[in-house]
């Protein structure tokens, strides 16, 4: 797993200790539930029920995918390459077959090669961006939670001066957090509040700078170049800025969800995305078709409604939890 933060040459991550792995494993099963119950269950039927790996066991694992929102282009690719295995060297009954599957779906979620940027000084700065309703607000709290537990400074830019309420459920988020946050009026101009957080974050030493932006659609172009507008202004104040844009999506949408992210991708710059939602979906496949389709890291998820609700997403642990 590629941290958040990135890592230096001649850094290495510690490693985490058995009982913190496996917390964080149940946590990410539990996430899954849902998805599971359809996916893994249709798995470990045909798992059951095959002995030699046919083409008639390969179109029910071909529901199986595209039930679970993997989605039709992804789904092929998985199931041509199994048939290209197959035809080489035989797949020994089921069990083969479920390993392989789990080998390339965590293979399609570590491709992605875009490591977060680490800026040679402080603050680190972080979009995210997304439609209304997709959870950007809350999960900049959360992340922000998630920092201060890394040890991190941070501060919240309440950038999305176009919804109401917006500053104001920013403002809640930043008290649970117990970080500080930089706002403006309603209606007021986000690159000047942007302005004013990230000369603020370089006076007080602050490492990160979080930015809540408005919701917004590619086709809302006076959006999209308020959105253009921050990014040259960060870039003014810190070289390399934005260092990571976060597309915030709601897992329940699913290949909706890759929609969104293809139009964000185009024309917000998007580094990464944050799952929302994803205890609440039987579509957590979408992971998989983000990854594969987009080439896009999936950096968080969310699972709850909690503070500590957002976890750092984890190939390995999603797939092993996946498939039970």
């Amino acid at each position: 797993m590629i941290s958040f933060f990135g890592k230096k040459d001649d850094e290495k991550e510690p490693a985490a200790k058995p009982e913190e792995k496996q917390g964080f494993f149940n946590r990410m099963r539990q996430a899954v539930t849902r998805t599971r119950e359809t996916f893994s269950t249709r798995i470990n039927d045909l798992v059951a029920m095959t002995r030699e790996v046919d083409e008639a066991a390969l179109e029910d694992l071909e529901a199986a995918l595209l039930t679970s929102d993997i989605g039709v282009q992804t789904t092929t690719e998985i199931l041509d390459a199994l048939r290209e295995r197959a035809k080489k060297q035989a797949i020994d009954g089921g069990q083969e077959l479920k390993q392989l599957l789990k080998d390339q779906l965590q293979a399609i979620l570590r491709a992605p090669d875009r490591s977060p940027v680490v800026p040679d000084a402080p603050p680190r700065v972080t979009f995210l961006v997304g439609v209304n309703g997709t959870g950007k607000t809350t999960t900049s709290g959360k992340l922000a939670a998630w920092l201060r537990g890394q040890n991190r400074t941070v501060l919240l830019c309440a950038a999305d001066t176009f919804r109401a309420a917006a500053i104001e459920q920013l403002e809640v988020w930043a008290a649970r957090s117990g970080v500080e946050m930089i706002k403006t009026r309603q209606g007021g101009d986000p690159a000047a509040v942007l302005y004013d957080a990230m000369s603020a974050a370089k006076a007080r030493g602050i490492d990160e700078v979080l930015v809540d932006t408005a919701g917004r659609l590619h086709t809302k172009s006076g959006l999209m170049d308020e959105l253009d507008k921050m990014r040259r202004t960060a870039a003014k104040l810190v070289p390399g800025a934005p260092h990571e844009v976060l597309l915030v999506l709601d897992a329940t949408t699913g290949q909706n969800g890759l929609q969104q992210a293809r139009q964000f991708t185009q024309s917000a710059g998007v580094t990464g995305i944050v799952l929302t939602k994803l205890d609440g979906t039987a579509k957590g496949g979408i992971a998989v078709a983000i990854a594969r389709e987009m080439n896009l890291p999936v950096r968080f998820v969310g699972v709850g409604e909690q503070m500590g609700d957002l976890l750092e997403f984890d190939p390995e642990v999603f797939v092993d939890a996946l498939l039970g």
